[in-house]
């Protein structure tokens, strides 16, 4: 798990059109880095149309949206297309970078338990630091939380 103050893992992951994006790319942006498990399920889905409609406010406060999930780059092609989405969603099907953040352990669903990708959110300050961490995420209200956020950090 990364915690706050601490430098963001770096990471270069393609997005749904295969362009490769690195957090130093980022460098002197706020970036809002989630993690989602899986395209088009109805968590995930409520998530980034919050995101998508969020996203005019967030930039407003200097800050990028870039989702990630381990799903391949076809299927967040045919994700961001559906939904209309107006940001990234990077690609880590081998889950290194999703670890690195410490997005990763144990579900449960209907009583079985599995490991996949966690909800979970980093808030990147310009200088490429944690400056929050969502570790529970409830996607339905979870964009306007991130802008609250940003907007209380700005104001410190």
């Amino acid at each position: 798990m990364v915690h706050i103050g601490e430098p963001a893992p770096a990471f270069s992951l393609p997005d749904q059109e295969g362009k490769i994006h690195n957090l130093a790319d980022y460098r002197g942006k706020w970036v809002v880095l989630y993690f989602y498990p899986k395209d088009d399920t109805p968590g995930c889905t409520k998530e980034a149309c919050n995101f998508r409609d969020e996203k005019g406010r967030l930039e407003e406060m200097g800050a990028v949206v870039l989702g990630v999930s381990a799903d391949d780059l076809e299927s967040h092609g045919k994700f961001h297309a559906k939904y209309a989405l107006n940001f990234p969603l990077l690609s880590d099907p081998s889950t290194e970078i999703i670890k690195a953040y410490g997005a990763w352990g144990v579900k449960n669903a209907y009583g079985k338990e599995y490991e996949g990708v966690l909800r979970q959110t980093f808030l990147i300050d310009p200088q490429g630091k944690v400056a929050k961490v969502w570790e529970k995420v409830r996607p339905d209200e979870h964009a306007l939380e991130v802008a609250e956020a940003l907007s209380e950090l700005q104001k410190a």
